[in-house]
């Protein structure tokens, strides 16, 4: 019954539409009509500047961060905090209070890591910028860093945590199956660097 009871709490955290809510309190903006129509970061980024995108960024990080660390700050140790998290990353992708429309996961699911693992975050981090420095492709990043979490957490030998990337990466690639096609065909959008 608690995992009922946290992966609905999770879900609602992660159904927060971020992005819908700046756009519309801060900028009398609707993201989903502009650009990629997306209600994560990187539209937010390509449709309402970098400080909206920020926020968003942040945000949606914390919502998962927020459901990982829900069976702690409730003192529920039987709990395992990945598998909440993981409700948080599917409210984000299919929120209820934006018709189920949300956003590709990436930085929600970097949230949940963070909640139980802070040095594997900073990896994600690190290989994520690093991969947008070399190919100026959002999408491709975060793809590739859910690859090398993967890996990472083979080295470690932590199955629970194997398990929970593993998913969170099926999830992220999912969403980006657009974008993958867009890569092959060379017009997926790149970053400009500054």
């Amino acid at each position: 019954m608690d995992y009922v009871i946290f992966g609905l709490i999770a879900y609602l955290l992660g159904s927060i539409p971020t992005g819908l809510i700046v756009g519309k309190v801060g900028y009398k903006k609707d993201i989903r009509n502009h650009g990629s129509g997306n209600l994560g970061a990187t539209n937010t980024f390509r449709v309402l500047g970098f400080k909206a995108g920020i926020i968003v960024t942040v945000v949606d990080i914390l919502k998962g961060t927020l459901a990982a660390a829900l069976p702690v700050l409730f003192g529920a140790d039987h709990v395992y905090p990945l598998a909440v998290g993981i409700f948080a990353v599917i409210g984000h992708m299919f929120p209820i209070f934006a018709k189920f429309k949300g956003g590709k996961a990436v930085a929600t699911s970097a949230g949940v890591i963070l909640g139980v693992n802070p040095f594997l975050f900073l990896i994600m981090i690190a290989t994520f910028l690093v991969i947008l420095y070399l190919s100026k492709y959002v999408s491709l990043a975060s793809m590739l860093t859910g690859i090398v979490t993967i890996i990472v957490t083979i080295i470690q030998r932590e199955l629970g945590l194997f398990i929970v990337t593993s998913i969170l990466t099926i999830f992220v690639i999912y969403r980006h199956t657009a974008n993958i096609k867009r890569i092959i065909n060379k017009t997926e959008p790149k970053i400009k660097w500054m």
